[in-house]
């Protein structure tokens, strides 16, 4: 044990920062477990924190409501079929119903990968590692939300479509959003929506902009995961081999459920199309065409001025007489190749 239970944060020794440690640990998330370090809940070596610039030392004793905090867990997802009604929170000051008092005890603590409003239904994302929660709720990874709405009112299909390119909304910036209209029943309208923020409300925020009140909300995928056929209040866990072949190198996993701690976020995407590169020029001979021979167009003209002649070309008229017919370019050409270079400087 250290003689110490602070350490600076600028300290270059060994250690990580106690709200990393508690999200290791699937107490919560880095955010949230800031929030508790405030409240006091947390302890390292006896001593209280009450701030989160704070190191954990090998061998330091790490506490969570006077508990231990033990060795972390090898990573561990599930999905999750949230039902209207309930808070994505552990603990309502108001005493609602939370989704985290309705789930199996055996799954132990587990933290939600984003969150779900109170009449919001659907897929969540829940694990027992706060640090991969962090990561996929990052907008930089890319992952779109996608979510199936009803909403009542008329809303323009061009204005839909503008969300494309993102919105701003009493002054809060919004994302390129993603609409498609499913059909439309009397007064209500079913859209599939998909974004990739996933800021407060953003959906219902959103549609409300451009005239559309939203009375329905399901996520049914949240990046590669997909809702399925989950029924409401089921939840079942990812084998492993799925999970790590879902988050690839956006988290890595080894064999037993560790994180290697090589994972990096995606580039953050502007929602601007990016032009492909042009493919590069085939070589080879090209394949020809009648067009292409040589005298073609010289014939093509001659046959047009004899029929003219002859009249048979509608509105055409006989050419005067007298007139001397063109020569073709391919008939110059030869003359022209007939003849040495003192034939064709000496005048006649």
């Amino acid at each position: 044990m250290s003689d110490t239970p602070e350490h600076p944060s600028s300290s270059e020794a060994a250690g990580e920062r106690v709200a990393k440690a508690l999200a290791r640990a699937g107490i919560a998330s880095r955010r949230e477990a800031e929030r508790l370090i405030e409240a006091g809940r947390v302890a390292l070596n006896g001593k209280t924190l009450t701030s989160p610039a704070v190191k954990v030392m090998p061998g330091d004793e790490l506490t969570f409501d006077g508990q231990p905090i033990g060795p972390r867990p090898p990573t561990q997802m599930w999905l999750y079929h949230k039902p209207n009604g309930l808070l994505t929170t552990h603990a309502d000051p108001e005493g609602r119903a939370t989704v985290f008092e309705q789930l199996p005890d055996d799954l132990g603590r587990v933290i939600s990968v984003g969150r779900l409003d109170m009449n919001s239904e659907g897929l969540m994302l829940l694990t027992n590692d706060g640090a991969l929660a962090r990561v996929l709720e990052l907008p930089a990874t890319g992952w779109t939300r996608r979510y199936r709405v009803r909403a009542y009112g008329n809303a323009d299909d061009r204005e839909l479509a503008k969300l494309a390119d993102g919105v701003v909304v009493e002054g809060v910036v919004y994302g390129p959003i993603e609409v498609t209209v499913d059909r439309r029943t009397g007064a209500n309208v079913w859209l599939t929506v998909g974004i990739k923020e996933g800021k407060n409300r953003e959906v219902r925020k959103v549609l409300a902009h451009v005239g559309l009140t939203v009375n329905r909300l399901m996520r049914v995928a949240y990046g590669p995961f997909q809702l399925g056929n989950l029924k409401r209040g089921e939840v079942t866990e990812l084998k492993l081999s799925v999970l790590r072949d879902q988050l690839g190198k956006l988290y890595p996993l080894d064999n037993e459920g560790n994180p290697t701690d090589t994972h990096v976020a995606a580039p953050a995407t502007t929602g601007k199309a990016k032009a492909k590169p042009k493919p590069g020029r085939k070589t080879g001979w090209a394949k020809a065409t009648k067009k292409s021979e040589p005298g073609h167009k010289a014939r093509k003209r001659n046959e047009r001025e004899e029929k003219a002649e002859r009249g048979e070309l509608t509105g055409s008229r006989p050419k005067r007489s007298g007139a001397k017919p063109h020569a073709s370019k391919a008939n110059k050409s030869s003359t022209h190749k007939g003849k040495s270079g003192a034939d064709r400087r000496r005048r006649p």
